[in-house]
């Protein structure tokens, strides 16, 4: 599978706050493979990979996300244009969780708005790049499997391609956004489309033809040459989402399969026009916490 690009996709305004990527000595390259991977193991490799590799994710990314944009996938809803967590101007003195919030662009955008927004994610070095752009609002370092703060803490939690694609186990996350939002809250997260795990990542013709299982949920694992993963992403049918959600105690108001716009002539990993108009990309559940 191709790491996606933090729930925000390939367009916008050009950000001029860019710093070097850090020369590290260069590892052998991992291997792939589909295996088990555990709760602990999987928090493990993928906070060290997002450490590893922030600050390329960033260079590469950083034109398309902006610094204080929200985007929802790689087809690039906007929200501003969507309004998943609401009407923008319903959003002033709302408390915000955003989960996985790499450089925090969503968070930023949310405080332009009027909202009162935390930042979380496992990774320490997303966070500094989110320190180094700016906010007046709270970095949290931490799992979102264990969040760090008081039962009904919030008002809305959203989460773009951050977090649940890389937990072994999704309802730890989704229980603990339930407990940490208040009475009428609302979750909106968003995730690749769950399809998208039958074809290879290939933008090209290539990526549409089937290539597996749909139904097959053993996690992708890279690994290292002692046999320890240092990235992992899991698959969930889309149905195994839907049940995650209800399950954790959410009610599911809406599913969003943004198409692919026009505009967007970008393609990097397994998303491009020619895909994009062909089958779905991302896939954004809108939860309510009743």
């Amino acid at each position: 599978m191709t790491r996606p690009a933090a729930g925000r996709g390939p367009a916008g305004r050009k950000s001029t706050t860019r710093e070097p990527i850090i020369q590290e000595p260069e590892a052998p390259e991992p291997e792939a493979t589909r295996r088990e991977a555990g709760v602990t193991e999987s928090a493990r490799a993928n906070r060290g990979w997002w450490d590893r590799n922030a600050d390329e994710y960033q260079v590469e990314h950083g034109t398309f996300l902006g610094d204080d944009r929200f985007v929802w996938g790689p087809e690039g809803l906007d929200e501003v244009e969507a309004e998943l967590l609401g009407p923008p101007e319903d959003l002033k003195g709302r408390d915000v969780l955003e989960l996985g919030a790499g450089a925090a662009q969503c968070s930023r955008w949310l405080a332009a708005q009027g909202a009162r927004p935390v930042a979380l994610d496992i990774s320490h070095r997303q966070l500094q790049h989110a320190l180094r752009i700016g906010g007046a609002f709270p970095l949290v370092c931490a799992d979102a499997s264990a969040l760090p703060f008081p039962d009904g803490s919030f008002d809305l939690a959203c989460s773009a391609y951050g977090a649940l694609p890389f937990v072994a186990d999704p309802r730890l996350v989704l229980r603990e956004v339930h407990r940490v939002l208040r009475p009428g809250g609302r979750l909106v997260f968003s995730v690749t489309h769950p399809i998208r795990w039958a074809f290879p990542d290939e933008p090209g013709p290539e990526g549409l033809s089937v290539s597996g299982s749909y139904f097959d949920r053993t996690p992708y694992v890279e690994q290292d040459e002692r046999g320890h993963a240092v990235y992992v992403e899991h698959h969930r049918t889309l149905g195994d989402r839907v049940r995650d959600v209800v399950g954790s105690g959410f009610r599911l108001v809406d599913l969003v399969e943004p198409e692919w716009p026009a505009w967007n002539t970008s393609e990097w990993g397994g998303w491009s026009p020619l895909r994009g108009n062909l089958i779905p990309g991302t896939a954004i559940f809108v939860c309510a916490r009743d």
